[in-house]
């Protein structure tokens, strides 16, 4: 006996949430380890804050000859604590909740020890995140070192985190696993054992080796090799074999080889009417044409009408129908 079809259609919503992609809230949802290092510099701020407090007692020399310097004091680190999360921010809350005791032994115990709350606490505690120039669960380093990943040309991924590859997303001008090299439109302006430098080249190069048209190793699309310098072509030719109107290879459209040269056709000029409306003004440009009603003329979909004859169809079409007595 088939199951009842009121049982498989109850499944269908439940399948539909699975398939549905995640709300906006859940992609943008920070990571642990921006989380961890929100909370340090929250952390780090509260110190700056009260670095200059004291106790807020009458004898402050009283109080710290007794209750020991405020600078280290147990009433110090509550305040900071007491201002790193708003009362609305409820992960902040939790990740405070959970890991007080943490930053409690810290602040008494380790603070001379381990100066850096954020490599202690996110690296070597909590291990969510990595050092600068560092990436994965291990920490390991990105590539073209810790110091200068990707040849400072690049983005390393996972850098800082506890996720990624380590491979190089490259800026604009750079290319290679290493971001070393310079891509098509850049030339390599320095280079040695730490550093690369790409420079683009000149806009009517495609390769080259230097700033100026006359490095060129390959001029671009619409430019050509002239005299040991990439030249542009007319305005008028579709690829060119020099400089000119008359060294065109084909025309662009709206012009025609006229006396060897690139020449704009007239389209208001030629025996089949480019303007098709009654009335309508035909005036040439440079490679096309407009079609224009004259002034004071109206504009309809098939016609540039009159300002009488316009007047008159609207009092047409505004007055009552005239209906004979029977």
């Amino acid at each position: 006996m088939p199951p009842p079809r009121r049982a498989a259609l109850g499944l269908l919503p439940l399948l539909l949430l699975l398939l549905l992609p995640p709300a906006p809230e859940a992609a943008n949802k920070p990571t642990p380890c921006q989380r961890c290092r929100g909370l340090v510099d929250k952390f780090n701020q509260g110190m700056v804050d009260t670095a200059k407090k004291n106790f807020g007692g009458g004898n402050t020399a009283w109080e710290e000859k007794t209750l020991s310097k405020y600078e280290f004091s147990e009433i110090r680190l509550l305040e900071i604590l007491e201002g790193l999360c708003e009362g609305s921010d409820f992960e902040c809350n939790q990740m405070l909740e959970a890991q007080e005791e943490h930053l409690e032994a810290w602040w008494l115990q380790l603070k001379n020890e381990y100066p850096d709350l954020f490599e202690w606490f996110c690296v070597k505690t909590l291990k969510v995140c990595c050092l600068p120039g560092t990436y994965g669960p291990d920490c390991l380093e990105c590539q073209g070192g810790s110091q200068r990943p990707c040849s400072g040309n690049g983005h390393c991924s996972g850098d800082g985190s506890r996720q990624g590859d380590g491979s190089c997303r490259c800026h604009v001008g750079y290319q290679g696993p290493l971001c070393a090299d310079c891509m098509d439109g850049y030339f390599s302006s320095l280079r040695n054992e730490t550093h690369s430098f790409c420079t683009a080249c000149d806009e009517s190069c495609k390769t080259c080796l230097g700033p100026t048209n006359r490095d060129c190793g390959e001029c671009e699309v619409g430019w050509v090799l002239e005299e040991g310098a990439c030249v542009e072509c007319d305005s008028s030719c579709v690829g060119c074999t020099g400089e000119g109107p008359g060294n065109c290879k084909e025309c662009i459209p709206g012009y025609a080889r006229e006396l060897g040269q690139c020449a704009d056709v007239d389209e208001c000029s030629l025996a089949e009417k480019a303007c098709v409306r009654k009335n309508e003004n035909c005036y040439n440009t440079p490679g096309s044409y407009v079609c224009v009603c004259p002034d004071g003329f109206e504009e309809t979909e098939d016609a540039c009408v009159p300002p009488a004859e316009a007047d008159v169809t609207e009092e047409s079409a505004t007055q009552p129908p005239v209906h004979e007595d029977l």
